[in-house]
């Protein structure tokens, strides 16, 4: 073969930041190795990867074709370094997650799996549905476990488990303590929403698609515990997945409010580029993350610790 790992490596690193200095800090080399690297490689096959737009180099289709097959490539040859080390673990896995799976499931499988796989290592990026995906698309993480809707058609999804919203309180509110409400009583509420974005904003506004005019967010929020802090505060009504509330539902935080006039199921997803080799690591964690969730009808039915 007349390319080199160095040479795939540079050519990866580039197509993720679409730029030569960012992948040669991503590499720990020089500019000039990095762009020397990918010159080579492009001189040797006479193909062009890159269209060049300046200081940006961003894949033409040759470079698309490629590029899955290269981080393939990549991931088995760190397997194999792995092994000719005498190591027997699963490996490095890079997991990304939306907030609510990543603050209330992930650490959980997580600290299961580094348990039974001592030797393993799990770099855990907790973001909003919309860096999580551009971040699959650069082959930036392994995996993703989301719960917004995903449209790039580079990415593959699989539903795990079932999971829903529901509109909450405080406890001194007007509402709290209603069977049920309808959306024409709370459409004019002082709302504190996550920002668009979030998974649960996009489940949020497309429960509300059939209502004109949808409602006036009070204050948007990038993290859901402050959206709870907030809505505890008496600031206005919530919108979040039963599972961030069963706890403050559980000590009378805050109180639920039903609306059976909108539809705020949704799914919790498994994402990962169509391209991307799974490794022994990656097959190990989804078999972990689909047995943690066995047996659940709905993600607040999981089996958790309680929080106090």
């Amino acid at each position: 073969m007349r390319f080199t790992l160095r040479q795939i490596q540079a050519f990866v690193a580039i197509a993720s930041n679409d730029n030569v200095s960012r992948a040669a800090e991503a590499l720990s080399l020089s500019q000039s190795a990095t762009s020397a690297a990918l010159a080579e490689l492009e001189g040797q096959f006479d193909q062009q990867l890159f269209d060049r737009h300046g200081k940006r180099l961003r894949l033409n289709e040759q470079g698309r074709l490629l590029l899955p097959r290269a981080v393939e490539l990549l991931d088995r040859a760190e397997e194999m370094d792995a092994l000719l080390r005498g190591e027997r673990g699963l490996g490095s896995l890079r997991v990304g997650a939306t907030l609510t799976i990543g603050n209330y499931l992930l650490p959980l499988i997580v600290s299961d799996f580094l348990q039974r796989h001592p030797e393993s290592r799990v770099k855990l990026e907790v973001r909003n549905t919309a860096t999580i995906t551009a971040m699959l698309a650069r082959y930036e993480i392994d995996l993703g476990l989301m719960e917004g809707q995903v449209v790039d058609r580079e990415l593959e999804t699989e539903q795990w488990v079932e999971d829903e919203l529901i509109v909450f309180c405080a406890p001194g509110h007007r509402l709290a303590g209603r069977a049920a409400v309808a959306f024409g009583e709370i459409a004019d509420e002082h709302w504190i929403l996550r920002e668009h974005g979030s998974g649960t904003r996009e489940t949020f506004d497309h429960a509300l698609r059939h209502w004109p005019g949808g409602v006036l967010p009070r204050l948007e929020l990038e993290h859901t515990e402050a959206v709870k802090r907030a809505v505890e505060s008496g600031l206005g009504l919530g919108c979040l997945s039963r599972l961030s509330l069963r706890d403050a539902f559980r000590r009378g935080s805050l109180v639920p409010l039903e609306t059976p006039e909108l539809d705020l199921k949704r799914h919790f997803c498994f994402v990962w580029h169509r391209g991307k080799y799974h490794s022994a690591a990656i097959r190990r964690f989804l078999d972990d993350c689909r047995a943690f969730a066995a047996g659940a009808r709905r993600s607040d039915e999981i089996p958790l610790p309680a929080v106090r």
